[in-house]
């Protein structure tokens, strides 16, 4: 897959611009609140989880109280991200292993946060790239994966995995961690999964996926 360096620093100019304050949405004070928010980002938004967390913190506010929790009101309260059993068991377990393993913090190493139960590379990219300020790898969510492929930066828009790999032997690696959040912001404003708004889009004219929107060919 061959990238054209220009437009892809032409792309990230213009979407710093666009979005210059982009951040991670998620609301947490501590570590232990971010990776589990993380957590319960999967298949929700970030907005529903706001809504959930500050009742789950002010009720277990860090490691040793998830450790400890009563795993059916833990559930109870995380209902309403969804897989609510499945990321009670991910956020418990979880916080277990940091309170044996690791004293109670959160691990700055990614191979040490890998360890932990329901964290893959996404939530550890967070963790590292929001806390620790180390971009070891790059977030990819559903809209870093879809504007990506979009703009012809990756061959697939499936596997999360290979996508951040091609990421990062494109985008240098002091834009690991700003990427993110600019696709992310595009992606709930703009670029959109089923109609995205290639008119307004400032990056209609380097954008594969755009051309094809405003001026498609017999065929398409």
């Amino acid at each position: 897959m061959t990238v054209n360096s220009e437009q892809m620093m032409t792309a990230v100019t213009r979407l710093r611009q666009l979005y210059p304050d982009a951040h991670c949405e998620l609301n947490y004070e501590t570590p232990i609140q971010l990776l589990t928010a993380t957590i319960l980002s999967a298949q929700c938004t970030d907005e529903r989880v706001n809504q959930v967390t500050p009742v789950l913190f002010a009720r277990y506010p860090d490691a040793p109280a998830l450790a400890g929790a009563d795993r059916a009101e833990l559930e109870e309260i995380i209902r309403p991200t969804g897989f609510f059993r499945q990321k009670a068991k991910f956020i418990q377990e979880s916080a277990q292993m940091i309170v044996h393993e690791y004293g109670g913090d959160v691990p700055q190493r990614m191979e040490d946060l890998l360890r932990l139960n329901g964290v893959a590379r996404k939530t550890a990219n967070v963790v590292l790239g929001e806390i620790y300020g180390r971009a070891e790898g790059i977030t990819v969510d559903t809209h870093v994966k879809r504007i990506a492929y979009r703009l012809g930066w990756t061959s697939t828009n499936e596997d999360p995995v290979k996508v951040e790999q091609e990421l990062m032997a494109i985008i240098p690696q002091e834009s690991w961690i700003e990427i993110s959040h600019l696709l992310i912001f595009h992606g709930r404003t703009l670029c959109k999964a089923r109609r995205p708004e290639c008119p307004a889009c400032a990056l209609r004219d380097i954008c594969p996926e755009g051309e094809r929107q405003l001026h498609p060919h017999p065929g398409d």
